[in-house]
C-alpha cells in the first residue's frame, strides 16, 4: 500500500487512468466488431461505411497509446482485405 502523498496520488490516478483506456479499448473493439458483422452479413456498401467509421477511431487509440501501431495496422488490413472479397 502506498504510504506517501505522492505515491497515494499515484495510485489514484493509475486507477483512473486505468478505467479510461479500457473505455477507450472497449470503444475500439466495439467499431471493429460492427465491420465484422457488417462483412457476416454480406453488405459492402454497409462494410465499408462502418469501416471508414472504425478507421479514424482505431488510428487514435493508437495516437493515444492504446494499441500499438501494427496491431491496428493488421487488423485494419485484414479488414479490408475481407471487405474486397465481399465485392469479388
Amino acid at each position: 500500500m502506498a504510504n506517501t502523498p505522492q505515491a497515494k496520488k499515484r495510485a489514484r490516478q493509475n486507477e483512473k487512468n486505468r478505467k479510461h483506456n479500457a473505455s477507450l479499448r472497449s470503444m475500439a473493439r466495439t467499431y471493429m466488431k460492427k465491420v465484422q458483422s457488417k462483412i457476416e452479413s454480406g453488405n459492402y456498401e454497409e462494410a465499408q461505411a462502418a469501416f471508414k467509421q472504425a478507421q479514424p477511431v482505431l488510428d487514435s487509440m493508437v495516437n493515444k497509446g492504446i494499441f500499438a501501431k501494427n496491431k491496428v495496422a493488421r487488423h485494419k488490413s485484414r479488414l479490408t482485405a475481407k471487405i474486397k472479397s465481399l465485392k469479388a
